[in-house]
């Protein structure tokens, strides 16, 4: 049953193109509150869901996988907190680094990077190091990431290499971002029922299909990846036409 489930899926992926997937992982804290546990237990949950949901887009032949971890904004949270997240972060790097090699995941990440703290840069670096050579799903962790901010630091780099008015097209914007060398996201996915987009990926969503389920992340896995792409492949993309 589940194998032909799988394949439905698979065919779906196919028939549509859809190569890319983003994610807004929400949910974690209200995960955990209503279980009265501490908020960190929902964000070690959420690394569970993250493994989960990274595995069946191999398994559905979904190439692209990005994932918002941390925003711009999200530095505002206690310090307890904020140093409890990047901490996770690089443990769960550390010890998922085997495994994700293993499975031919290529690492990658995007945001202002030079803000976190010099052990995490050396760990993405290490994980972007590791599996650069590997040619399946391309997981991508959005860190310190906002949209706003990106676009603001094309704009600097644009005028601080000189380009001229003429120059100035869509294409050349899209090639300065932090996701120059990934297509932009075919279907964009925010759990917890939140119905906002949250300064993420603002520029490459343009045309993307949005899907909102009332699940928490933590309990985000393959079964409700599967219906999010049932529901894509029942869309009409148009692209403004």
């Amino acid at each position: 049953m589940e194998t032909l489930a799988q394949d439905k899926i698979e065919k779906i992926v196919k028939d549509t193109n859809l190569k890319h997937i983003a994610i807004i992982m929400d949910g974690n804290r209200r995960w955990a509150k209503e279980r009265f546990l501490p908020s960190m237990m929902g964000h070690k949950k959420g690394v569970d869901a993250l493994k989960k949901v990274t595995r069946a887009c191999d398994d559905f032949g979904v190439k692209y996988l990005t994932l918002y971890a941390f925003s711009t904004e999200n530095w505002n949270r206690k310090q307890e907190e904020v140093d409890f997240l990047m901490d996770l972060l690089a443990s769960t790097l550390k010890s998922e680094l085997k495994e994700l090699n293993e499975n031919n995941v290529k690492m990658n990440f995007i945001g202002d990077l030079s803000a976190l703290n010099k052990n995490l840069q050396n760990i993405l670096d290490e994980s972007r190091e590791v599996t650069k050579n590997n040619t399946g799903v391309v997981l991508t962790v959005a860190i310190n990431y906002g949209a706003r901010d990106e676009i603001v630091n094309a704009v600097k780099n644009i005028i601080k290499d000189g380009k001229k008015q003429e120059e100035i097209t869509q294409e050349l914007i899209s090639k300065y971002l932090y996701t120059f060398d990934i297509p932009d996201p075919d279907f964009l996915i925010r759990t917890s029922g939140e119905k906002r987009i949250s300064n993420y990926l603002l520029w490459q969503i343009a045309y993307s299909e949005i899907f909102v389920t009332d699940t928490y992340w933590p309990e985000f896995d393959k079964e409700q990846l599967s219906k999010a792409i049932i529901e894509f492949g029942l869309r009409q993309r148009r692209y403004g036409k």
